[in-house]
């Protein structure tokens, strides 16, 4: 009886031991509470294929696994084989160059990444079989898509039995099989699922590339700018930005000015359960709504804290509140400012104010810097 609404999905990779397959299979049955695959996806290789096709349906060892073990039934219909094609579009036969390789590569981290576009499918990966850089594949694919629910395992087996072509599972009562003229007794055997953590990526980086190397090198840069994000912090009375070690002198105005969003971005984020900003822009401001009387009077409260009396000058002089080119020059001095002193146009685009596009007054502007890394003293 399922336990769970999710639909549980096997992932084997696969070569020359189909073994790995049935012994995952058994060793998930005998977990507390048990896992039944409600669908099983090989990945391998033409030989691969025709291996794992004479073992567990030609010999009928699975429907002896499951007979035996009263499992539920499995379907051939249930079972589906990925096998990568090569630069001309014939299957592969093995993995035997550096292109073949790639080929799979590709497959096993598109493959991973279209699963895992379903809710209901929670995914049940073993790397046990194949040739070890299709293992790699395999884990570093969860790595970048994997999400909390999917879960990474290795089948181990007592060494005597492992790999044995007339071993593919613990039997219920014990038998003797002979190995290299020696006798083996079943019921000697161990069967481990040994469940693999793994970080999980996914909600932490964008990742648009197509191949596997691609996807790395946008994992690798998102990563990177992560890390190189160093803390933002307002000091209103010393009337200074503090941008990692970089400490950046404004004026009164400029620094509620700038201050104002980035309170909007602390306090008006729309999706607070994620958490990391990345390229979000839903709360980016527009500038008709810092150019208000209301406005004015909410951003006021931190020139206060500079200078009381400027503050309620700023506020007689400006009684319906900042205007647009008012709030575009300051916009523009605050990004001067800070350009000068960060001498790096990335670290720039991510703590200047910014817009993603011109549209005068219904431009949006905000502080692309994640949430996480501000601070502002009070």
């Amino acid at each position: 009886m399922k336990k769970t609404g999710y639909k549980d999905i096997y992932v084997f990779i696969t070569g020359s031991t189909p073994q790995v397959i049935t012994e995952t299979i058994y060793a998930l049955a005998m977990k507390k509470p048990p896992v039944y695959p409600d669908g099983i996806f090989i990945v391998t290789t033409c030989k691969g294929k025709a291996l794992a096709e004479k073992a567990l349906f030609d010999r009928g060892i699975l429907k002896k696994l499951t007979d035996e073990y009263d499992l539920p039934p499995i379907d051939i219909k249930q079972i589906s084989f990925i096998i990568p094609s090569d630069c001309s579009g014939n299957l592969l036969k093995d993995i035997r160059d550096e292109s073949e390789n790639e080929a799979m590569g590709d497959l096993i981290t598109s493959f991973i990444r279209k699963m895992t576009k379903d809710p209901s499918y929670k995914l049940h990966c073993s790397i046990a079989g194949g040739r070890k850089t299709m293992s790699f594949y395999l884990g570093a694919a969860l790595q970048l898509f994997g999400r909390p629910w999917d879960k990474l395992y290795h089948v181990l087996v007592t060494p005597e039995f492992e790999s044995n072509p007339e071993f593919f599972y613990k039997p219920k009562r014990n038998r003797s099989i002979v190995v290299n003229g020696k006798k083996l007794n079943t019921k000697d055997a161990e069967i481990v699922l040994a469940e693999l953590p793994f970080i999980r990526l996914r909600s932490k980086v964008s990742l648009d590339g197509k191949g596997f190397k691609k996807l790395v090198e946008e994992g690798q840069k998102e990563i990177d700018m992560a890390m190189i994000q160093p803390e933002l912090r307002i000091d209103f009375s010393g009337r200074t930005v503090n941008i990692g070690q970089k400490k950046i002198k404004l004026t009164p105005l400029h620094l509620m000015i700038y201050a104002a969003y980035l309170k909007r971005k602390l306090h008006y984020c729309k999706f607070s359960q994620r958490q990391y900003c990345r390229d979000c822009i839903d709360c980016f401001p527009l500038l008709l709504d810092f150019s208000t009387k209301p406005a004015l009077e909410e951003m006021a409260k931190d020139y206060m804290k500079m200078s009381v009396s400027r503050a309620e000058n700023l506020l007689y002089k400006h009684t319906e509140g900042l205007k647009h080119e008012e709030l575009r020059t300051a916009i523009s001095k605050i990004k001067k400012a800070i350009g000068g002193a960060l001498e790096d146009e990335a670290l720039t685009s991510l703590y200047a104010i910014t817009s993603p596009r011109r549209e005068y007054a219904n431009t949006r502007h905000g502080i692309r810097v994640e949430k996480g890394k501000i601070k502002i003293e009070t």
